[in-house]
């Protein structure tokens, strides 16, 4: 079959089969991988360089007369003193071949078709700020080289330098050896005269430029790359290592062929991947508006009617795990809002319930149980970002604290909890790795009394809500009635909160749109996000009547559930369409 025609009468397998990346953080772009299209740009390039991409030619001068005429060039450029004579390199007939090739193609060492196999600069010198572009790794691209932004630029003698180093020229090959290894393009005619540091090789070769330079990020080098590079942080191959890398030599001819066959259907994956990353991004701004449609509902009659709509359509709209995240955040969001459960009118507005802390609060200074304390500023209304429900009331954590000394508390500092305290048992220390868990009982991290006595401000007590400060932002554990006894370590902070406040809702409050997105904001640091306790004081929130809070846990389980249930299916989905585009790739070479 015409590989045109298995792209074309296979669209579905190409462009449904997607995978998801791991978000970087909010708002990060290229959440999905098209696996499919590029499973499609690896079977075209195996097929080429096994001579399954055009059909053969028997007129063609046989791919052994260019080696043998290649040998002659090199010989006479070494005689002449031009270039010097290379390393040997192995039997080539005692090296098991990946596969059998057509007649009049051979195998042989990619050093072997190169008089010029070199790297750039290894000491590039200081940027001159202006002059000839010095190019590495990060400007060599698949296909194409980005002289607009080098690393950085260097003057005329150091030109001079580096040139009669590499002596890079149109037409020659640049193959990233350093970092991105494989990424390959072809010199352009129209170049500015440049150099190149060691992360970028130049080869010049009697093959044709681009059919070299799709080979050598063909599968069959990739592979080979992956397998012969070395380094821990940054992995490279070395030039020696790559002139010993097998490639296929066709007729000229043929090159010439199977490049253009390439470029031509390469053409069509990018106009699929186009066609598809529309298409995604078309359902992502359907679903944006249709979401918007639940969250700007006045009431939950409204939202009702909204909500049945799009249910109706839930195998259309809900179609990736973002889509379904997306849902997941705006289901949050009405909860905040108080627009998913129906008001009733004769629970007991939250202002009750202030009134009755604020009471014990007075009650506790009076018996010199605490210490009275400095009024909380009111709540502008700069701070409350939408209008509540009647009953309803907007408050900080201050408000709705347990009337006890340090029911807010960061961890103690660093020197004040080492490892050298720790213990084979005892109290137990928490920390993020329960929190981000969100279980209470792993971790074998201990203080004995006398260090648990010292850190007492620092106890956790069952019904506690413990949260995460430090790169895993804002994750949040319920400590349970059985929790044992300890303290939090640097990275949490612990939340004793009144009794009749719902940890459930505080813990959806935490993870709506609302809050997460004034953490991220507000949290800092260099390498990870960091929170702390004066930042989560700050936080503005609605506080529902106490009833109420009750039936909006109960309506969101529910409603997380039937999420939870949509992306298992999904990936259930995904995994099928993902193994059939494998499984047929491998079928077809």
């Amino acid at each position: 079959m015409p590989v045109e025609n298995i792209i074309t009468e296979n669209l579905d397998i190409w462009t449904s089969a997607i995978k998801t990346k791991s978000p970087s953080g909010r708002g990060s772009s290229k959440k999905l991988e098209l696996y499919g299209i590029n499973k499609l740009r690896e079977l075209i390039l195996d097929l080429a360089f096994k001579g399954k991409l055009v059909p053969q030619d028997c007129n063609d001068e046989p791919a052994d007369i260019l080696l043998a005429s290649i040998d002659e060039e090199k010989q006479r450029l070494i005689l002449d003193k031009k270039i010097r004579k290379p390393k040997a390199l192995p039997d080539l007939q005692a090296i098991n071949k990946p596969f059998e090739m057509p007649e009049g193609w051979s195998w042989t060492f990619l050093g072997r078709v190169c008089k010029k196999l070199t790297d750039g600069s290894h000491n590039p010198p200081s940027d001159s700020g202006s002059g000839y572009p010095m190019l590495s790794s990060q400007n060599v691209n698949f296909g194409r080289i980005d002289f607009a932004n080098p690393s950085r630029f260097v003057n005329e003698e150091n030109f001079q330098k580096e040139h009669l180093r590499t002596q890079a020229k149109p037409n020659d090959v640049l193959l990233n050896i350093v970092a991105s290894i494989g990424r390959s393009a072809v010199v352009p005619e129209n170049a500015p005269k440049f150099v190149l540091q060691r992360s970028v090789a130049v080869l010049d070769s009697q093959l044709d430029s681009h059919f070299l330079s799709w080979q050598l990020v063909s599968p069959l080098c990739l592979d080979y790359y992956d397998k012969n590079a070395k380094g821990t942080a940054q992995k490279g191959i070395y030039l020696g290592k790559l002139g010993e890398m097998l490639i296929v030599v066709p007729p000229i001819k043929e090159q010439v062929r199977i490049t253009q066959k390439i470029d031509e259907l390469m053409g069509l994956c990018d106009q699929l991947e186009s066609q598809t990353e529309a298409s995604i991004k078309a359902h992502q701004t359907l679903l944006k508006s249709l979401l918007e449609t639940l969250t700007n509902a006045k009431d939950a009659d409204e939202l009702n009617e909204s909500w049945q709509r799009i249910s109706e359509h839930f195998d259309v709209l809900f179609t990736t795990e973002d889509s379904i995240d997306q849902l997941k955040q705006t289901i949050l969001q009405l909860a905040v809002m108080g627009k998913l459960v129906k008001q009733d009118l004769n629970d007991e507005p939250a202002s009750r319930l202030l009134e009755r802390i604020d009471a014990e609060k007075e009650q506790l200074i009076k018996d010199k149980k605490i210490k009275k304390q400095k009024p909380l500023p009111p709540i502008s209304d700069e701070e409350k970002p939408f209008d509540l429900p009647d009953g309803w009331k907007w408050v900080k954590f201050d408000h709705i604290a347990k009337n006890e000394k340090n029911a807010l508390k960061a961890g103690p500092f660093g020197s004040a909890l080492k490892k050298s305290f720790y213990v084979e048992d005892g109290y137990k220390i928490y920390g993020q790795e329960q929190v981000i868990s969100g279980d209470e009982n792993i971790g074998d991290y201990y203080i004995n009394q006398e260090k648990f006595e010292s850190l007492i401000s620092c106890k956790v007590q069952p019904g506690d809500m413990l949260i995460s400060l430090v790169g895993t932002i804002g994750k949040v554990l319920i400590l349970s009635q059985e929790a044992k006894q300890g303290i939090i370590n640097p990275r949490l902070v612990k939340l004793s909160l009144h009794d009749d406040v719902s940890r459930e809702y505080i813990r959806i409050v935490l993870g709506s749109r609302l809050i997460q997105e004034e953490l991220f904001d507000k949290s800092h640091g260099s390498t990870m996000n960091v929170l702390n306790l004066g930042l989560l004081r700050q936080l503005v929130f609605p506080l529902p009547k106490v009833i109420e809070q009750k039936r909006i846990v109960t309506r969101v389980h529910e409603l997380l559930a039937l999420c939870d249930n949509l992306k298992c299916k999904f990936q259930a989905q995904q995994k099928v369409k993902v193994n059939i585009s494998h499984a047929f790739v491998k079928q077809v070479k």
